[in-house]
This record gives C-alpha cells, structure tokens and sequence, in this order.
C-alpha cells in the first residue's frame, strides 16, 4: 500500500508542528538567539507577512512579494536569525485586524526603520500625518518633507515602503489621480482607500 505525505498531515499533526514552532520560538527569544520573529495573517487583501525586530516591525509583505523572497532578504538584510515566533507580533495583528474590521485609524506599534534611509526613510516617517480617509498628491507629500521638486522620489518611496498598510503609502496618489505603482497592486490599493472611506 502506498500512502502520501497527505495521509500523514493529519490536522492534529498540524496544530502538534504549530505548537512546536511557537515554543522554538520562545525559546529562541528568552535565549536571545531571535534576531527577526515573523508571522504571517489573514486578511481582505490576502495573506499579510509581519516581520519584527526586538526594536519593532521591520516589515509588512503582501502575498505578491513573496513571502519566502521577504524572509529571504530579511535574513540577508538583517540578520539570518529569522524564526516563525508570532508572540512578537500578536500587538501588530491585532491592531491590522482592528484596522481592518473599520475599528481602527491610526496604528500604535513601534517600527524598526533599518530597510529605509535617507530621504525615502524621511518620506515614510511622514506618511502616517496623513490621516484616515484622506490622500494626497506625490507633490503634496514631497512639500510636506520640504522638497517640493521631488514628487518623483517621493513616488519611489512610497513603493518601495517595507511597512505598508501600517505606513500608510496608499493614502498618496499621482496628480492625475489614478492608484500609481503600489507593492500589493492596484486592486489592493483600492481596496484599502475604500475601507478607509466606507
């Protein structure tokens, strides 16, 4: 008789694995040894990966990055300590879920700002100021930052943003309006300006 791996991924199993990694991750975190926990969520625009640091969340990826990709980089970024440990990361998805369920305009957790520098990190650092609902033009921002000639840099920062949702790069648009680049696609960036307007 032959069996599959299937026959033997039994749902018991996987809570057993489940359980496992979380204690891994325990460990590995009152030894020290966790440089970068990550965890991954459900959400209305597809599972989210979040990734934090014992300084904050470093990142937010959505599935069309790749969620292997992310921790790839981020081991090679940051540090190749990176486990599954999503104790770490219970504040930041709670807070996404309350965002997500209309509950929540503004998120409180602390950020880690190590994949952004310069003046795309200075752009980033003030997205947050613009509030719930509301948008503005690559132009409106790079005033905001005091370089009104670099709409176009503020545009790269926006999309290459390692924090999305939580640093909120779709609240900013192109002055024609249409959605622009965006790391989840344009369907995600639409998505989340109508929540945000419901």
């Amino acid at each position: 008789m032959t069996m599959s791996a299937d026959h033997f991924a039994s749902p018991s199993d996987a809570r057993t694995l489940s359980r496992l990694r979380d204690r891994l991750g325990l460990a590995a975190e009152a030894e020290g040894l966790l440089d970068v926990a990550y965890t991954t969520i459900d959400s209305p625009v597809g599972a989210l990966l979040l990734a934090a640091t014992s300084r904050g969340l470093v990142r937010v990826a959505y599935d069309v990055e790749d969620h292997d990709r992310v921790l790839d980089a981020l081991a090679r970024r940051l540090s190749p300590r990176v486990l599954r440990a999503p104790q770490r990361l219970e504040a930041a998805a709670r807070q996404l879920d309350e965002y997500f369920g209309g509950r929540r305009q503004a998120f409180e957790v602390p950020l880690d700002w190590s994949l952004s520098t310069g003046f795309r990190q200075l752009v980033q650092q003030h997205l947050p100021e613009i509030g719930y609902g509301q948008t503005r033009t690559y132009g409106q921002v790079a005033e905001l930052v005091g370089s009104p000639r670099a709409f176009r840099a503020v545009g790269t920062a926006c999309s290459t943003n390692p924090l999305p949702v939580v640093v909120p790069c779709h609240r900013v648009l192109p002055a024609d309006g249409s959605t622009g680049r965006y790391v989840g696609g344009p369907d995600t960036k639409k998505a989340l300006l109508r929540l945000e307007a419901a």
